[in-house]
């Protein structure tokens, strides 16, 4: 118990000579100590408000993926984002360092004249050029401005600080102008719009020229188009082909049909009996029935006279002898009467001939006909086929040209668009907080006072440290006993006269 007490009062006197000993450096120096604050104070408290008594501006860049320019390709360009795209670091990084760069913070330092502003240096040292001031100036403007990327989203904050509100805004919207300016141009070639538009020009010539000969042929041809006029042809020339075979086919049936004719006319008469009638010599038997009588009554009126062998009796006998001849061969001949008439089977044949030989002639007339047309048909198609080729070639430069026209037309919508937007400051890039006038400080004039008196303080506590430690006199009985191993038996404090 007695241990522990004598320990903590041992404890105590080594923290109070200690502590005392710590202090006892400011007591000796009090003069120094107010001297340094005396001095130190009025100096540091203009620089207090030079350096923290400044007005901030700030902007936050934001870096996406939302504009995608489009690439000159044969076809039609069709771009659709249907996810953010994550931005890399290094871009982002990228985007920084494009802020601090050097051409841009020339154009910044010559916009808002800051080149001119004076510095302490130009009343000591003789009064650079201006390109020289200009250097100079964006030297110290480019570690004047913060730029912070954030490490969690794709913003760059950017804050300047200067004793003028106007001065940070002007300075910073400056800045952004002449950042956008320099993204477009490093991100996107120059004079896109003037190529494009160049392109579209001449394609637009070559189109109106191809349109023209197509137009030429055209009115040339004096018809439809040779592929329509072709189609039909060849319909035709189809029908007409199938109508040679066909009349091939009559000419040889109607040969056939002309040898059967003449082989069945052959054999059938041209005439037939339709009527036949007999009769006897009625008018001859009569004649001789007198004739015959009359020889009888000659021979008896002879015989009455003259004797059998008298001649006139024998040339009466002879005359009755032939006239019964006579009689007797008439009643045994008889008349025939027959009545004839065109046979209809030799007439119908003989009709059907001369029908076959007719419609012979038109058939052979028809196919001669018939060939020679084909023969044309047959010429033109190779004229119109010629014609399609021709109109074919010009019908593909047409559309050649066209879509080359149509092509450029869209680029060129697309550069013009590019430019608009890049003149309205639509880009990869956006100013997501625009810069504003600060009316506030940075820090208030109270704690730029307080900062300045414990900036003095610590200095004036350091200079009493420093001038105490560079002291080679003693200060306690301890250093005496420490460094010279002497007793002290009295010490007395001084005392000023």
């Amino acid at each position: 118990m007695n241990k522990t007490i004598a320990r903590a009062g041992v404890k105590a006197e080594d923290e109070a000579i200690s502590l005392r000993e710590l202090v006892a450096p400011l007591f000796r120096r009090k003069k120094i100590l107010l001297a340094t604050l005396a001095v130190a104070f009025p100096l540091l408290l203009p620089a207090g408000f030079l350096l923290f008594h400044t007005f901030r501006s700030q902007m936050a860049v934001l870096v996406s993926r939302e504009r995608i320019d489009s690439l000159v390709t044969t076809g039609v360009p069709n771009q659709t984002i249907t996810e953010p795209v994550e931005v890399p670091e290094e871009e982002i990084n990228s985007e920084a360092e494009l802020l601090l760069s050097a051409d841009v913070l020339e154009k910044v330092v010559r916009a808002n004249h800051l080149q001119d502003e004076s510095s302490w240096l130009d009343s000591i040292l003789p009064r650079p050029d201006e390109v020289h001031r200009v250097a100079r100036t964006v030297k110290m403007l480019a570690h004047r401005i913060k730029v912070r990327p954030s490490t969690k989203a794709d913003i760059i904050d950017v804050s300047y600080s200067s004793g003028d509100p106007r001065r940070s805004y002007a300075v910073l919207n400056s800045l952004a102008g002449f950042y956008l300016e320099k993204h477009a141009l490093v991100h996107r070639a120059p004079g896109s719009y003037r190529f494009f538009a160049a392109e579209t020009e001449r394609y637009q010539k070559a189109l109106d020229d191809a349109e023209a000969r197509l137009r030429s042929f055209v009115q040339t041809l004096g018809g439809a188009a040779p592929d329509i006029e072709r189609t039909d042809l060849d319909l035709q020339l189809t029908g007409s082909i199938g109508q040679l075979h066909t009349t091939q086919q009559a000419i040889a049936a109607d040969l056939m049909r002309i040898r059967s004719d003449q082989e069945q006319m052959k054999g059938t008469p041209p005439r037939a009996t339709t009527q036949v009638a007999s009769a006897p010599p009625d008018m001859l038997l009569q004649n001789l029935g007198a004739a015959l009588l009359a020889a009888e009554t000659k021979r008896t009126q002879l015989l009455l006279k003259y004797d059998p062998s008298y001649p006139l009796v024998k040339e009466a006998d002879q005359e009755v002898a032939e006239t019964k001849a006579a009689f007797e061969k008439a009643e045994a001949t008889k008349y025939v009467t027959e009545n004839t008439n065109t046979d209809p089977t030799f007439e119908l044949l003989r009709e059907d001939l001369a029908k076959t030989q007719a419609d012979l002639a038109a058939q052979r007339a028809s196919l001669t006909a018939n060939r020679a047309s084909i023969d044309s048909m047959q010429g033109q198609m190779t004229q119109l086929a010629e014609k399609e080729i021709e109109q074919g070639d010009l019908t593909r430069d047409q559309k050649a040209d066209e879509q080359n026209y149509l092509l450029y037309l869209t680029k060129r919508e697309q550069a013009r668009t590019s430019d608009a937007l890049d003149k309205t400051k639509i880009e990869n890039v956006a100013i997501a907080i625009p810069p504003s006038i600060p009316v506030l400080p940075v820090m208030s004039a109270p704690m730029v006072i307080l900062l300045a008196f414990v900036g003095a303080c610590l200095l004036a506590i350091m200079t009493a440290y420093g001038f105490d430690y560079f002291d080679t006199s003693f200060h306690t009985p301890a250093e005496v006993v420490d460094m010279l191993g002497i007793p002290v038996v009295i010490t007395v404090a001084k005392k000023s006269a």
